[in-house]
């Protein structure tokens, strides 16, 4: 019994040791974010306030133009894009819907993009959990649609995404500098 107990103080007394040493990882310039539609629908639920269901949920990171020259340049036309930084950009849909003319399961997607000058094709793929561009297997695309390339006159900073409601279901509002698309989402 006493080397069993000598055993566990040891061992504690390790992990102890080694989580003071621990490092944690320095804050990310490019921090994560989260859409919902309904707008809010987590503070709506807390209030009792819902008056639609949940439809979907976008996770996406942040990144920042910090003076740099974005499409055509930072991201290069014709090239696959996370939309957005850092982990791949990811979409949850918690009900079918339908993108174009593409019925999409319940379930969860990466987001992908191809810009170009004047649209955007955004790629729904089936694989999720995954860092950046750099393993996107175009045989798991769902669905790839063109979108049109809006200029705007505020340049937004930070990169964001957002729903904003339409007659059919919604529309994912993507923008970044001086440029926004619109993805129409039905349900």
């Amino acid at each position: 019994m006493k080397t069993f107990s000598l055993a566990l103080i040891l061992m504690i007394g390790c992990c102890y040791g080694t989580m003071a040493q621990m490092k944690l990882p320095p804050v990310d310039k490019s921090p994560m974010d989260m859409s919902y539609y309904p707008n809010g629908y987590p503070v709506l639920k807390i209030q009792d306030k819902i008056t639609e269901p949940l439809v979907a949920r976008v996770i996406y990171s942040r990144p920042q133009m910090n003076g740099r020259t974005i499409f055509g340049e930072l991201l290069e036309y014709g090239k696959v894009w996370r939309l957005g930084a850092n982990e791949a950009t990811e979409i949850e849909f918690f009900q079918p819907v339908k993108i174009g003319n593409t019925r999409i399961k319940k379930g969860r997607y990466t987001m992908y993009c191809v810009p170009f000058a004047d649209k955007w094709t955004i790629i729904l793929n089936r694989e999720t959990d995954t860092w950046g561009s750099f393993k996107y297997d175009e045989a798991k695309d769902v669905v790839r649609t063109d979108v049109a390339v809006q200029k705007q006159t505020e340049i937004m900073e930070a990169f964001v995404m957002a729903f904003d409601k339409t007659p059919t279901g919604a529309v994912l509002v993507i923008a970044w500098d001086n440029l926004r698309v619109a993805l129409p989402i039905t349900f």
